[in-house]
């Protein structure tokens, strides 16, 4: 069996809490996890992979058992949700890293990647959007209208993705059998995000995610640059990033191994078993 431990450490003031297992000797692999989520998210996957990879999963700031000082405390942005990583990183002396990027996982991980190209030794993308063509325009159009003008109809219509009801949609949206998914999942993940004052951080994010499509010709020309080794293993339902965001890695990636799979925006709570299999086949061929 292994064993997973739950751990904090202190960055730039913060305490961050993360998930770790496996033998620190052993290859590095970093999970980075999205909207409305944390580390929770990888509870079932990081059993899987921690007999032959070192994993550690942090909780973002804002998230999970992180700190969450209000937003009039700290800065919520995503090149400051990346210094903490990054830090993060630094305090566990992790200097060679594979990436796990999920939802806002992505736009932290390719600011680690542009930063430290040396550092990333391959890249797994699980609806983790790099490319505008993975955008699904009914669910974007919300989010570009608060980023155009910040009112009282575009701030309630960014609100009600602070809902339990568009976080069950997120969990079940594109499962072909929603009995696979554990209600506990998004049950968690709505208690956290509700804690007072957190509406005012998540707010501050979705008003910075307009920083990250700006930063996709730079993140493209370093998959060009590097030819990183990356596994694009995506839920072929998402509403939010659809499977053109998964094929369009090719474009610069000629390499990239593409898998489409059943299911919605958060694949491991439905396709758990063939997710993993994809997952370590492609880390075994890349990292050993």
């Amino acid at each position: 069996m292994v064993t997973i431990h739950h751990r904090y450490r202190t960055v730039d003031g913060r305490r961050l809490f993360y998930r770790e297992a496996g033998s620190p000797e052993a290859p590095t692999l970093v999970l980075l996890h999205g909207f409305p989520t944390s580390s929770h998210m990888f509870r079932n996957l990081i059993p899987l992979l921690a007999d032959r990879y070192h994993v550690v999963a942090p909780d973002h700031l804002g998230f999970g058992l992180s700190d969450a000082p209000g937003a009039d405390e700290f800065g919520y942005t995503f090149d400051a949700l990346t210094d903490l990583t990054d830090g993060l990183l630094d305090e566990l002396g992790i200097n060679s890293y594979a990436l796990y990027v999920q939802d806002y996982g992505a736009p932290i991980g390719w600011r680690l990647a542009l930063r430290h190209p040396s550092k990333v030794t391959a890249v797994i993308s699980q609806n983790g959007n790099a490319y505008d063509a993975g955008f699904v325009d009914s669910f974007w159009k919300t989010v570009w209208a608060y980023h155009a003008e910040q009112n009282e109809s575009t701030e309630q219509g960014m609100r009600f993705a602070l809902t339990l009801e568009a976080t069950q949609w997120q969990y079940l949206t594109g499962v072909p059998d929603a009995t696979l998914v554990d209600p506990g999942a998004w049950a968690h993940d709505y208690a956290l995000i509700s804690r007072p004052g957190n509406d005012l951080v998540q707010l501050a994010l979705f008003l910075d995610y307009r920083t990250n499509p700006p930063l996709y010709p730079e993140v493209q020309a370093y998959f060009r640059r590097s030819q990183v080794p990356l596994l694009a293993v995506w839920g072929r339902g998402d509403e939010i990033f659809g499977p053109d965001g998964a094929t369009a890695f090719r474009a610069d990636l000629p390499d990239a191994e593409i898998h489409l799979v059943e299911g919605g925006h958060f694949l491991l709570e439905s396709a758990l078993d063939e997710t993993a299999d994809i997952i370590r086949g492609f880390l075994r061929d890349h990292l050993g």
